[in-house]
């Protein structure tokens, strides 16, 4: 029993480096070597207190405006760090110099607006979540060149344009969440170091037109969201490269017609795997694309069924693969 109890001391004091305090207003869990500060009354970090044998750290739910290399300092062996919900206005330059180990940030649902240069340099970061703040401009100086990132997530956020500088920096990306901003234009080569990439969602933003190229690298590309934009029209090779996609998603999008050959190299699509509802379709002989290639790949569209004209008026309403090729040819 004796030797049990000295074992248990002497392991909570290699987490706690000589002291057995944890945070008066979070929790330890010294197997885990975690602290959870959840929904409490704090209104600044609370670097004292914490054991700087921590990995994981998570503050939510929290008054804290800021953050600093000094406050992370105090958690050198820090490989987490959770700080979603908090009021978060500022964080410091070189803000992660004192967590080398490092490797997931989740910043989200603060009220982040401009970001120093360097904020996240100094740790091999491969999680990065700044969604749901106030970021109005990205800036390449945030990251080092040939950043380990793999997950890039700024959603919700007030963009309206990813400069190239800064994806040229993320070669290792495989997932990129950019929607719920305000993109209205991606130049024709901004994407192309990506060639990792398996994940792209650029759902709910301005996008009215894309270019032929934009997407010619991405040969790992599995999932491509586009849905909720202002689409009116594609390049009809525009996909010719995404050999790979299994879920393409244009709904609610304002597009009139399918050009020809627009979904013939994707081969992969899975059941239900593109959806192209909530389009204002026109229903002319220029449907006949699209009319035939639903027949022949019904299973991989969601509710193929539901897929209707928007004009003529005398076909509106009507389920496109409903039609007859005499009804479109005469449109």
């Amino acid at each position: 029993m004796k030797s049990g109890c000295v074992l248990a001391v002497v392991f909570l004091a290699v987490f706690c480096h000589g002291s057995l305090s944890c945070p008066a207003v979070c929790k330890c869990y010294s197997r885990r070597m975690e602290v959870v500060c959840n929904d409490v009354p704090l209104i600044e970090y609370p670097s004292e207190g914490l054991p700087e044998n921590t990995t994981m750290l998570t503050i939510q739910f929290t008054n804290i405006t800021s953050i600093s290399e000094q406050h992370l300092s105090a958690t050198p062996l820090l490989q987490e760090l959770h700080l979603n919900e908090n009021h978060l206005e500022n964080l410091s330059s070189h803000l992660l110099r004192g967590v080398p180990h490092l490797h997931t940030l989740d910043l989200t649902g603060n009220k982040l607006s401009n970001l120093p240069a360097d904020v996240f340099s100094h740790a091999v970061i491969r999680s990065l979540v700044l969604k749901n703040n106030l970021i109005n401009q990205a800036d390449a100086e945030w990251l080092p060149d040939n950043s380990s990132l793999t997950w890039l997530d700024l959603s919700g956020n007030h963009l309206s344009k990813i400069p190239t500088t800064l994806l040229q920096r993320l070669p290792n990306l495989e997932n990129v969440d950019l929607s719920n901003n305000r993109l209205e234009k991606l130049s024709s080569n901004s994407l192309d170091p990506l060639t990792k990439l398996g994940r792209l969602n650029l759902q709910n933003n301005k996008l009215n037109t894309l270019d032929a190229s934009v997407f010619q690298r991405m040969h790992n590309l599995t999932s491509l969201f586009l849905s909720q934009n202002k689409l009116n029209k594609l390049p009809s090779n525009i996909f010719q490269e995404l050999t790979q996609l299994t879920h393409l998603s244009l709904d609610d999008n304002q597009l009139s017609h399918i050009p020809t050959g627009l979904f013939d190299p994707l081969n992969s699509l899975e059941d239900d795997g593109l959806d192209l509802t909530g389009n204002p379709l026109l229903c002319d002989g220029k449907v006949e694309y699209l009319w035939r290639w639903l027949q022949k790949n019904k299973k991989k569209v969601f509710l193929a069924e539901t897929i209707t004209c928007a004009l003529p008026e005398l076909l509106a309403g009507r389920s496109v693969m409903s039609l007859t090729e005499n009804e479109f040819k005469l449109s």
